[in-house]
């Protein structure tokens, strides 16, 4: 699961300069890895798409500033046998313009992708290969799914034409004093992180547009910084005393075997944890205060509960004197009208999480707390799609120039 620089005149970068659009200022191949350009990945014996996306018969050309209509843009998946890489398959099943040639994951080199998640067996997908083993000559854009700490040197040390989405944390605080106190070491890849686009794509869209790097932001960030940013750059909301509360299912802990993360361990019952320190602390803090230029603030306690998919943040705002309800909720639906994947219900209606699941939706509404002067607000998303893979894929369709729901129409799985 998974910040920011947000609106106004406070920098709308997660670095502070771009490098003529390259990745650092040259290619220096890792003393840990070396990146193969030469041989060709093995592929599945198995040929059966089920794909409704149509075949594109051209191929993209990185020397023109947005894909045409009918090419195609090759795909690396990073880390691709985790659930985010899984989801990111599953989005790209309906894409018409992105086809994945390059799928790594270390532990699994080797074997098909069917084998690791038999649901999508009915891709045409090239074999599992390591890091080290990937061949990016017949690659244009990269989604990078690793686990926090181990990107920075693999981004890197990648070849400088390709467009990069990081799905990690490794990217988004532009601190790298800062990251190094939350994520215990220094940041390996300082002139990356200067040239980092924060990917909170309803808010800093146009800066993506013409990046090369983008940090896509973690979960929690995304549920909470879609309602809460345009409130604090409207000064609607008071930037003391905001309260979060929040809530995500099981795979937000990601795929690896954890005792406190079994059946027995979880089921039944609710989990606080990170309660003084979770680690979307400061992407939140930095994308409010960017927001609000000054400092932010937040009193923050996540939960994992016993669901798969979902996430509810549940936000309690003390507003500015003289601000209503009311007047949260026409900002926010003036905010977002013509968003696709940002909705705000109507009425008294409650979001909930099982009405977005499988969807890149934001659901929210606002409401008054019995406190005088306060407000309850409340946004569910699916924390492998919005808060994850299907931000990421719309993100990358707006770095590539294409429609940014691409690939992105599904609609949310219920019941």
């Amino acid at each position: 699961m998974g910040s920011t620089a947000l609106g106004g005149a406070a920098p709308a970068r997660a670095g502070l300069a771009q490098k003529n659009g390259a990745l650092g200022s040259s290619f220096k191949p890792s003393s840990s890895f070396m990146l193969k350009t030469s041989p060709k990945v093995g592929c599945s014996s198995r040929r059966v798409r089920a794909s409704i996306a149509s075949s594109p018969q051209k191929q993209y050309s990185p020397k023109t500033s947005a894909v045409q209509s009918g090419e195609e843009v090759r795909i690396a998946v990073l880390g691709a046998s985790g659930y985010t890489g899984a989801e990111i398959v599953r989005l790209l099943a309906n894409h018409p313009q992105f086809r994945i040639t390059v799928m790594t994951a270390d532990r699994k080199a080797g074997q098909q992708f069917s084998s690791v998640f038999p649901h999508l067996i009915t891709q045409d997908l090239p074999n599992l290969v390591a890091v080290k083993d990937a061949d990016f000559s017949k690659v244009d854009a990269v989604f990078c799914c690793l686990p926090h700490g181990t990107t920075q040197e693999i981004i890197r040390d990648l070849p400088q034409q390709l467009k990069i989405v990081d799905l990690s944390a490794d990217f988004r605080l532009r601190d790298i004093s800062e990251y190094a106190e939350w994520y215990g070491h220094a940041h390996r890849a300082p002139e990356l992180q200067e040239e980092a686009v924060y990917g909170l794509t309803e808010v800093l869209r146009d800066e993506i547009r013409n990046a090369r790097l983008v940090a896509n932001p973690g979960c929690y960030p995304t549920s909470i910084q879609l309602p809460l940013v345009p409130l604090i750059k409207a000064k609607l909301i008071k930037l003391s005393n905001i309260i979060i509360d929040a809530k995500s299912g099981v795979t937000g802990a990601g795929r690896g075997a954890k005792e406190a993360n079994l059946y027995t361990e979880i089921a039944e019952g609710i989990h606080a944890y990170g309660i003084k320190g979770h680690r979307h602390v400061p992407e939140v803090e930095q994308g409010l205060s960017d927001a609000a230029e000054s400092k932010v603030t937040i009193s923050f306690t996540p939960n994992l509960i016993c669901m798969k998919r979902g996430m509810q943040s549940t936000m309690f705002v003390e507003m500015a004197p003289g601000v209503t309800v009311s007047d949260l909720y026409e900002h926010l639906k003036s905010t977002y009208e013509g968003e696709e994947f940002v909705k705000l219900l109507n009425g008294s209606n409650v979001p909930h999480t099982r009405h977005v699941v499988g969807s890149n939706y934001c659901f929210m509404n606002v409401f008054e707390d019995r406190i005088p002067g306060r407000a309850i607000i409340i946004s569910v998303i699916d924390n492998l799609v919005k808060g994850a893979s299907g931000q990421a894929v719309q993100n990358l369709n707006l770095m590539m120039g294409l429609p940014e729901n691409m690939g992105l129409q599904y609609q949310p799985l219920f019941p």
